[in-house]
């Protein structure tokens, strides 16, 4: 019964939290407590309604705590400005050669002298001159501040909600200034000591790259980890190993365990003062517990560390305690101390795998052969029951994911983490003694990644589907729970067809003579996407930033996939600069057989044809112009750009890349006879283009601008709305919107659809 108590408490709770997720605002306060009173009254006066009082509860938390979350952030009319600010650095800072970026823990800020009411944790990036920074040092700095704003497009983060979840209420940069100086205090923390085990795996292991894993596996420090190495686990589905899993934190309290037995075979009459049972339990929660602290808290290890916990009191108290109760309990734990975990994505995947390991997996008694039969059926559970989550927050998946966790599950569980606590061990008590535990730790973790990053080339390793749907998620979620009910209940191969419309999701697909448009929202730059009824084409690809952030491997593919196209047709990017043609080499490299055009050839990293004027093609009813430049003229940056031009039987769209007011005159000759077209403003609304008379001769019905939140050019220039507005075109931002859609059907005007922005409205979403 307590049982069944706390699961239904736990559903209860958790649904209540979740149902707030998916509002686009949060209801008044006066509303919150009307629904608190009620709520109460239900479980008081009603017995048999309590779960729903549990779900009003689980409403009226996650409401609060949400407004808590955006009231604490920077205020809309203090964007912009420069804020001394005291604060302790928390987590590990990151340096690059760019940068280095931190999160800073705020203590008290000031604007113009005055103080103001800033509190929580900022990201902050400091480009130039940014001396060496260590965890837990306070600090003393000027900063300019912006709200959490990210990019929206299909398939995308949302690292506003990133941002939510982890407690971020501004981001900003240092500002040069004599006063940005280290402040006396405190410099022992928790992250401390994570920083001085990783510089002590460091100074042993020679090879960088088997620290920089050992390091990831021991403290959860991945900050040596790069973009391929991800990628290497993601193509494996072993990302949860790579960062310390749950499973992880179970192997230190089963180290905790052997060290009360160690401890008690030592000094037998220790069980005159405490039982030995009790004192396992308390050694396998104390080990767990500090394993997790240096691990950074992460939510598998906070569930993990629960689910230890209930277990452990449960054994003090000498109370017996089942999985499921110690997993409800645990989920309880989570969303009352912090409902908006839910907003995390390990969250699900913790809960939910474990979730299905308890239900699907039966004991096969004891044994290695039972060892090795749970083993292998816990992959395969976890790897079909997982497939709808992984899809739903990353948009991709791994064929190979469950032949590669069986290989590095056991391998990282029971060798590599063993290994690496010792080491960890012996860097405190005799650190001459840490070496060779090191070195074999990472011989070991050397090998398993040979294997790992050539099995990430198998086919199959890399596998994409169209954005997933809701109804789709839940109907997948509930076919995996049917497929691996006990044996002996029938058709439970029935599961299968409930993974149909995740699989093979139902696409809208352009008719003949009809195309599909997606400005997507890259920031300070340009990527468009448009799609006939069979061929695909993209035009610029966003930016690279030395940092390694790629726009084309971070919203350009993933916006690719997300829309259900598998094929790319051409490649074309207007121009060199950078914002333009940064993600270029990702999008070609994910599609090698795409045709590519560029601007400026010479300035590209790849070989690329040059665009020219009075190039044409025809795809499915739909005719590609190009309009500029001329021959021999690739060699005038931004007016060098491949000017486009989309003719469908519905409508025109204009690409004119980066042009400026010199070209314009041209350009609008080229354009001929035909429905006036919808056209992107040229270089992001600069006041060197888009002039009045470009403008009255394309007369478009409406213009689109691709910049940046509040970016440093200050794009589009008024004075180039002002222009717009005079001819009474309206003119839409991917600032505002994210990406914007457009759809030039056949028997219907051409239209611009809601921004995504707008389509999916979220109360965290600026």
């Amino acid at each position: 019964m307590a049982q069944l108590s706390a699961i239904k408490l736990a559903a209860g709770l958790l649904a209540g939290v979740l149902l707030v997720q998916w509002w686009p605002q949060l209801p008044p306060r006066w509303c919150i407590g009307l629904l608190l009173s009620v709520a109460a009254l239900l479980a008081w006066r009603c017995p048999h309604w309590r779960w729903l009082a549990c779900v009003m509860f689980g409403i009226v938390w996650a409401v609060w705590r949400g407004g808590l979350a955006m009231e604490a952030r920077l205020p809309r009319a203090l964007e912009g400005r420069d804020f001394a600010v005291t604060g302790t650095m928390v987590d590990l800072p990151l340096a690059r050669t760019d940068a280095s970026r931190f999160t800073l823990r705020v203590g008290h800020a000031l604007l113009d002298g005055q103080p103001i009411d800033l509190h929580g944790r900022i990201t902050v990036s400091w480009y130039d001159g940014a001396p060496a920074l260590q965890p837990c040092t306070r600090w003393h700095l000027l900063l300019r501040l912006k709200r959490p704003r990210g990019l929206l497009d299909p398939g995308g983060a949302d690292s506003e909600r990133s941002a939510l979840e982890r407690g971020i209420v501004a981001t900003g940069y240092v500002r040069d200034d004599p006063d940005n100086v280290p402040l006396a205090g405190s410099r022992w923390c928790v992250d401390g000591i994570r920083d001085a085990v990783a510089r002590g795996i460091a100074a042993r292991v020679r090879d960088r790259h088997d620290a920089a894993l050992l390091q990831a596996f021991s403290v959860g420090d991945t900050r040596g980890l790069t973009q391929h190495d991800w990628a290497v686990a993601r193509a494996n589905g072993v990302s949860h190993l790579i960062a310390i899993s749950g499973f992880h934190v179970g192997v230190a309290a089963v180290f905790g365990v052997w060290l009360a037995l160690l401890a008690y075979a030592l000094w037998p009459r220790l069980g005159l003062w405490l039982p030995r049972p009790q004192a396992q339990a308390a050694a396998a929660l104390l080990v767990a517990g500090m394993y997790s602290a240096l691990a950074g808290f992460g939510l598998p290890t906070v569930r993990t560390l629960l689910m230890i916990a209930v277990v452990a009191l449960a054994r003090c108290s000498r109370r017996g305690s089942s999985g499921a109760q110690s997993l409800a309990l645990a989920m309880i734990a989570i969303l009352l101390v912090d409902p908006l975990a839910v907003l995390a994505a390990g969250f699900w995947l913790s809960f939910v795998g474990v979730g299905f390991l308890m239900l699907c997996l039966q004991a096969h008694g004891r044994g290695l052969r039972a060892f090795l039969h749970e083993l292998s059926a816990g992959q395969l559970v976890m790897t079909v029951s997982l497939l709808p989550l992984t899809l739903w927050f990353f948009g991709q998946a791994s064929l190979v994911g469950a032949l590669s966790n069986l290989i590095a599950v056991p391998l990282v569980s029971f060798v590599i983490v063993p290994c690496a606590l010792l080491g960890m061990l012996m860097l405190g008590l005799c650190p001459p003694l840490a070496t060779p535990v090191l070195w074999l730790a990472a011989r070991m973790a050397h090998a398993q990644w040979w294997l790992l990053e050539h099995m990430a080339t198998w086919p199959g390793a890399h596998w994409y589907l169209p954005e997933v749907q809701p109804h789709a998620l839940l109907l997948a979620l509930l076919g995996a729970l049917w497929l691996f009910l006990p044996r002996g209940v029938p058709l439970r191969w029935f599961g299968l067809l409930l993974f149909l419309p995740l699989l093979w999701p139902p696409l809208r697909m352009p008719a003949a003579g009809a195309f599909q448009v997606w400005v997507l929202d890259v920031g300070q730059g340009l990527s468009v996407l448009l799609r006939t009824s069979d061929h695909a084409l993209v035009y610029d690809a966003g930016a690279r930033y030395p940092s390694g952030f790629d726009l084309g491997e971070a919203v350009v593919l993933p916006s690719i996939h997300a829309l259900g196209i598998d094929r790319l047709d051409v490649l074309m990017i207007s121009h060199g600069d950078n914002d333009h043609a940064g993600g270029a080499e990702a999008v070609a490299n994910a599609f090698p057989q795409a045709r590519r055009y560029a601007g400026e050839p010479a300035r590209m990293r790849m070989p690329m044809q040059q665009c020219v004027a009075g190039q044409s093609w025809q795809w499915d009813g739909v005719r590609f112009r190009v309009l500029s430049p001329a021959r021999g003229e690739g060699d005038r940056d931004n007016d060098s750009s491949c000017v486009l031009l989309v003719e469908g039987r519905g409508g025109r769209l204009l690409l004119p890349g980066d042009i400026s007011s010199k070209v314009e005159p041209q350009v609008a000759a080229a354009l001929g006879p035909g429905p006036r077209p919808f056209m992107l403003v040229p270089h992001h609304g600069s006041k060197t283009s888009s002039g009045a008379a470009f403008i009255a001769a394309v007369q478009p019905p409406l213009a689109l601008v691709s910049a940046g939140w509040r970016n440093r050019f200050g794009h589009p220039k008024p004075e180039v709305l002002a222009r717009y507005a005079a001819a009474g075109v309206p003119v839409f931002n991917t600032a505002v919107q994210g990406a914007i859609p457009l759809d030039f059907p056949v028997n219907a005007p051409p239209r611009r659809l809601r921004g995504w922005r707008r389509r999916q409205p979220r109360y965290w979403r600026e």
